[in-house]
């Protein structure tokens, strides 16, 4: 019967683990030494090494004769712990026996000593899949257990694992394996088993496989029963749904050269072909981050806006859990690609625009004067630093679409000095006379603003506004969060822009006061607290919007101005 390739080449000893020296130290030392623990806790990634070094680990405390920590595999107890009938290494899947009754089962069954072994070992994979109930009834054990017995615990989840455990445990972090590392192992194994393979692929396997061999061992199995032949790349990209190289560096280009029709297409023709959007977004990413690498460090030049790849690569790694954990990827995919062209690269286009329009004031200042690269850059910051107070809606005859007016040449947003002040009033007053009722009517009234995120006035506006969570909701406020203080910071920026687009869409008159999911988290558990002590929230009054004064800057713009234009310039 055929073996799949991460069983057949499990390791079976500490020298034929990969990836973890400083675990495979430690351990060895403690068996040198005889100094055990009862119990020992094992955290990291899926796929690095977990449960077969607890396993190995369990032969080799067991092992009457060891040799620098590693069992001798021809004494009676080695023959033993070998045996898959043995009885003293006891491996337990949390994940299904997590119930009080398992564990107490289990607590019965420790006091019995060891049939064949010196210890009896405890193996408990998943262990955050286990219950409060039997976490509690499992702690005492582990906290008192008998000198014959020895606990393990995996799991790739350890915040999910009460504190109290934690303490009681010795623990060991396991890390993802480096990608040399695991492209060594997958060549060892393709010798083995004679598999011709294309060097790039096992490069592609390491990388895809994110740290974890058990992965590129699965994946190299796939290969090999797609095809008999040498497996070449496009072997690869066809059984893991990607793209080539070739195919992700044009959807870049289409990117940051705000070429949305040709996105939207290539989006969809993968869609379409079967192709795996998330792989895609990771090969993205990864192709980004090689860009910049070589950037940096080999000083290639590369054919886009530095600032804009930077960006583009910053927001796929901050939006990735969201990305695998949409209901509908290819539309999430899609609005996120939209949200970022829309505010970095439109945005870009229109600024040159309007620059070229105040170098053509006549004839002769275009002719005359040259914009130079750093007068252009002076012009640009100026730009993104005017922001217009004047946002008017209109309803067009024609549709539903709400347009913002255009910037006002002159005006500026200046900075809310008390905003931090009236978010937390805000959030105190929405606290005060939150309503369940009302926060079903708010998310009704949420997904109205998925009409408007293609809208090319309001759009980067809306998915700013869909990018949160609405967590509650009053008769006139409503508190949403953004997973990142980053998000917050730059919302509050525009939160008047923010309320009106939100109003005038969804016909309403709210407030809304804008914090962090952290933030969020405590905000709750304070009221979940003050709820049981009835304590009442008490509605505060709201203080009126405190503004930054303009600083006179008629000396930056003259200097500006003069920079821009030339000694045609007169300034007064």
């Amino acid at each position: 019967m055929y073996q799949a390739l991460y069983r057949k080449y499990r390791p079976i000893d500490f020298n034929s683990v990969v990836g973890q020296d400083s675990i495979i130290k430690t351990l060895k030392n403690s068996i040198i030494n005889h100094n055990f623990s009862h119990a020992y806790m094992f955290f990291g990634p899926r796929g690095t090494g977990k449960t077969t070094i607890s396993k190995i680990f369990a032969r080799n405390i067991n092992c009457s004769s060891p040799i620098d920590g590693i069992a001798c595999h021809k004494c009676d107890s080695c023959k033993a712990s070998f045996s898959k009938n043995c009885v003293d290494i006891i491996e337990i899947d949390a994940a299904s026996n997590n119930g009080v009754d398992e564990i107490r089962d289990l607590k019965n069954k420790i006091t019995l000593v060891p049939s064949e072994l010196k210890y009896k070992v405890y193996i408990i994979d998943e262990v955050h899949m286990l219950s409060i109930g039997a976490f509690n009834a499992l702690l005492k054990t582990l906290e008192e257990p008998p000198e014959h017995a020895i606990f393990i615990l995996a799991t790739t989840d350890p915040q999910k694992v009460p504190e109290t455990i934690i303490s009681r445990c010795q623990c060991f972090s396991f890390k993802r394996i480096s990608d040399n590392v695991i492209k060594n192992r997958l060549k060892y194994v393709c010798n083995e088993e004679n598999i011709l393979i294309e060097d790039d692929v096992l490069n592609n396997i390491a990388m895809l496989a994110d740290g974890g061999l058990r992965d590129a061992l699965g994946s190299l199995d796939k290969l090999t029963s797609y095809t008999k032949d040498r497996i070449t790349i496009d072997d690869f990209t066809e059984v893991n749904g990607i793209v080539s190289d070739s195919d992700i560096c044009l959807l870049i280009k289409d990117i940051l050269s705000g070429n949305i029709q040709n996105v939207l297409k290539n989006i969809n023709d993968f869609n379409s072909n079967g192709k795996n959007l998330i792989q895609i977004m990771v090969q993205l990413l990864n192709y980004s981050r090689n860009l910049l690498v070589d950037y940096y460090i080999s000083n290639k030049n590369i054919d886009f806006s530095l600032d804009h790849l930077q960006e583009l690569a910053n927001i796929i790694n901050e939006k990735m859990f969201d990305i695998k954990k949409s209901g509908n990827t290819k539309i999430y995919i899609e609005l996120l690609l939209l949200k970022f062209i829309n505010t970095n690269i439109f945005n870009k286009k229109s600024l040159k625009n309007e620059i070229v329009e105040d170098n053509n004031i006549s004839d002769n200042v275009s002719k005359k004067n040259d914009i130079s690269d750093e007068s252009l850059k002076i012009k640009e910051k100026e730009v993104e630093n005017n922001i217009t107070t004047d946002m008017n809606f209109e309803n067009n005859d024609n549709s539903d679409k709400y347009f913002i007016e255009e910037e006002k040449s002159g005006n500026t947003i200046p900075k809310i000095l008390n905003i931090d002040e009236i978010m937390k009033i805000r959030v105190n007053n929405t606290m005060a006379l939150a309503n369940k009722g009302l926060l079903k009517l708010e998310l009704a009234n949420f997904e109205k603003l998925r009409e408007y995120t293609f809208d090319q006035e309001i759009g980067y506006l809306v998915c700013s506004l869909l990018d949160a969570k609405l967590r509650t909701v009053s008769p006139e406020n409503i508190i949403i969060s953004f997973e990142f203080d980053s998000n917050v910071k730059q919302n509050l920026l525009n939160i008047e822009m923010i309320t009106e687009v939100y109003n005038k869409i969804t016909n309403s008159n709210k407030n809304i006061a804008i914090i962090s999911d952290e933030e969020w988290d405590k905000v709750k558990n304070d009221y979940i607290t003050n709820l049981k002590n009835n304590i009442k929230y008490d509605v505060l009054p709201e203080p009126e919007l405190i503004f930054e004064e303009l600083a006179n800057n008629d000396i930056i713009v003259s200097s500006a101005a003069v920079e821009l234009f030339g000694d045609i310039v007169e300034i007064d």
